[in-house]
């Protein structure tokens, strides 16, 4: 059985019209040809649709029982049709984007903002989590996007670079650190570390850089580890130790009261990409979304 598209809005536009010469005017087409697609519906399903007279047409109990079901599906492709134009004209579609908590808060809203100004029909949802998370919800296709870092070695997500952050420590004001003209990054061997937990790509990249230097920090016995960021702003604040975090907390962390040193010996950076699925196609509304942040952030 091979029904089509066309045999299908051949017999719903006659059956509504009840004449083949005006259901060919409706369709833009000729008599004869509207004429054999529904005598080729009538042949893939065995049934007779119309009973035919000299200036008579009309339906059969068959006819009447298919009719429904015919427009049903001819009103639905219809749809899906129009839905396709509308979602690559962009009137309207749905992106969702996975950020950590920092760049959720200080990179996404403005630029965010800025989209739908532009596109606005198209809703953009943002998910602030840990920054573990953004891999996992773009690897299992939960976002369109992420932001974050990829590990060297993923193999299904793809990364392209928005802008390059810096490690940095954060102090409170009264630590003795910083009174010192440099900071180095052995001078934390003896300190109260807080930083994100194992597993976080931002402390796998610190800790990576600082093996590939010969430098050893106590993670293991002096880290206190924490989930958020705000959480380890605060207990800076509260005196609870030194801070390792990156140069994207730069703004909340001095609006605090608090100070943000760069250690040497060495820079420390990492790249913080647009992460896409490799093998996941974006709609038209979350190409043209990464395309403006793109654009805009570079």
């Amino acid at each position: 059985m091979d029904i089509t598209l066309k045999q299908l809005r051949a017999f719903v536009t006659v059956a509504n019209l009840g004449q083949f010469t005006l259901a060919a005017d409706r369709l833009g087409s000729s008599q004869s040809a509207v004429s054999t697609l529904v005598r080729q519906l009538e042949q893939n399903l065995k049934l007779r649709l119309f009973d035919r007279h000299t200036r008579l047409l009309r339906l059969t109990q068959a006819g009447m029982d298919i009719l429904p079901v015919a427009a049903r599906a001819v009103a639905d492709i219809d749809g899906m049709v129009e839905s396709s134009r509308e979602l690559n004209a962009l009137r309207r579609g749905k992106v969702s984007i996975a950020a950590g908590t920092v760049q959720a808060a200080l990179m996404l809203p403005q630029l965010v903002n800025a989209f739908t100004r532009l596109y606005p029909d198209i809703t953009v949802a943002l998910h602030d989590v840990a920054e573990i998370a953004v891999l996992e919800q773009v690897t299992n296709s939960s976002v369109d996007l992420g932001i974050g870092t990829v590990p060297e070695d993923d193999t299904e997500l793809m990364g392209t670079r928005l802008t390059t952050d810096e490690f940095l420590i954060v102090l409170h004001p009264d630590d003795p650190l910083v009174r010192l003209r440099e900071i180095r990054w052995t001078d934390l061997v003896d300190r109260k570390l807080i930083g994100p937990h194992r597993g976080n790509p931002i402390r796998d990249r610190l800790e990576n850089e600082l093996a590939r230097n010969g430098i050893v920090l106590p993670f293991d016995k002096a880290m206190q580890e924490v989930a958020l960021p705000l959480t380890i702003i605060g207990m800076v604040e509260g005196g609870l130790g030194v801070a390792i975090m990156t140069s994207a907390v730069t703004r909340l962390a001095t609006s605090m009261g608090l100070v943000v040193r760069t250690p040497t010996e060495p820079h420390i950076k990492r790249e913080v990409s647009l992460i896409q699925k490799r093998t996941r196609s974006l709609s038209p509304a979350a190409r043209r979304f990464r395309d403006f942040l793109l654009k805009s952030v570079h």
